[in-house]
């Protein structure tokens, strides 16, 4: 138990490449999924996050955000971002700044990603 009486919650990044995306399971239970496509030679298109209805305002897509680009970077990989959300994260941080493939680097922030968004399921 942590200092505020709260138990531990026991987290795990699974790469599901059948899916074609990583799953972020809590205590077993899968909670959330980013899905990606990988590119040559190295490179992950970061193309859509989602978290389950039921754990949702529970931090549950900035973890999982966290963990994948930490198992990128222990993969010696690059992104391109086109997620919206993960287009905010890295907006609000520097400590991903060197993933960021230089030639792909997706969008510039959310609106930009949000709007790509709109204009494609038009």
């Amino acid at each position: 138990m942590s200092s505020e009486g709260q138990a531990q919650v026991a987290e795990k990044l699974i790469d599901s490449r059948a899916h074609g995306r990583f799953e972020l399971f809590r205590d077993g239970e899968l909670v959330g999924w980013l899905y990606y496509t990988r590119l040559k030679p190295n490179r992950y298109a970061l193309r859509h996050t989602e978290v389950e209805p039921s754990h949702q305002h529970q931090g549950v897509a900035g973890a999982m955000v966290r963990r994948v680009l930490d198992e990128i970077r222990a993969r010696e990989g690059t992104i391109t971002a086109i997620c919206p959300f993960v287009v905010d994260y890295l907006s609000r941080t520097t400590a991903y700044a060197d993933l960021i493939d230089a030639r792909h680097p997706g969008y510039p922030d959310r609106a930009a990603a949000e709007s790509a968004l709109r204009k494609g399921r038009s």
